[in-house]
């Protein structure tokens, strides 16, 4: 009888200060380019999304200033952690990316890191900056709609 390997907690790396700073319009799944001690890192859950954010060039998309830590039983050929490491897409959907986030105020923001079968994939989201306010109402519509379930849920 075979049984499904339990999922680690640590195998998905979410990027909560997106979501807060970020009003997410869209989703997109891309796959990284990385090398073999970045993965190794990654499996042990040692990555950081907190500073990263992607940066379109001529030649595709790049996530810059996502923080992997050096995996400790590498050798002298181990990773930079702040490197830039090229994320994958189609070219129709580069193209499309590339011309939405060129209009006022969006931007391309990686959401998540995590495993697909053996791929490491990217969750980028496409998203409009919030001001303070805006966050301030986010967390008094977050209040108000937990206050309403729980007197439902009593009443």
């Amino acid at each position: 009888m075979a049984q499904k390997k339990a999922k680690a907690a640590h195998e998905a790396i979410v990027n909560r200060k997106a979501r807060r700073e970020y009003e997410i319009l869209e989703d997109l799944e891309a796959g990284i380019a990385l090398v073999g001690t970045e993965v190794k890192s990654l499996r042990a859950g040692q990555v950081s999304l907190n500073e990263a954010y992607v940066k379109a060039r001529k030649d595709g998309l790049w996530l810059e200033q996502a923080h992997f830590a050096e995996y400790t039983e590498g050798n002298m050929h181990n990773h930079e952690p702040l490197r830039s490491r090229r994320l994958l897409v189609h070219r129709a959907e580069l193209i499309r990316l590339l011309q939405k986030s060129k209009e006022k105020g969006l931007t391309l923001v990686p959401l998540k890191v995590y495993f697909k079968g053996r791929w490491a994939k990217v969750e980028l989201g496409l998203g409009k900056g919030r001001k303070l306010h805006d966050k301030r109402q986010v967390v008094k519509d977050r209040e108000a709609s937990r206050d309403i379930r729980r007197h439902l849920g009593k009443g």
